[in-house]
């Protein structure tokens, strides 16, 4: 679970918002935390990992506002993840991601 995971599809976005400014990621580090970038946002994580499976909270900007919320990610037989995004607000997304 460790590692830089690029984003490769989002429920409630398409790839030319997701990647607008850079392409998109979440990455965990050995410290429990790590950070989601996506569109116009960029938040740090902090994470409860398991080998195979993360839940977190995130805390950053979304246009130059403050935005909070949740999530938690899987490690498929493939190799890839699927997860959530909840935001404070009530938007949520599921998500795909590739190792980097």
């Amino acid at each position: 679970m460790k590692g830089k995971w690029q984003i490769m599809s989002m429920a409630m976005w398409n790839k030319d918002y997701f990647d607008m400014i850079e392409p998109a990621y979440i990455s965990f580090n050995d410290k429990d935390e790590g950070i989601l970038v996506f569109g116009c946002i960029s938040a740090r994580l902090t994470c409860s990992l398991t080998t195979t499976d993360v839940d977190f909270t995130f805390e950053g900007q979304d246009e130059m506002e403050a935005t909070s919320g949740e999530g938690w990610a899987e490690l498929q037989p493939d190799g890839s993840l699927e997860g959530e995004i909840s935001f404070q607000n009530g938007d949520e997304t599921s998500f795909t991601a590739t190792k980097w």
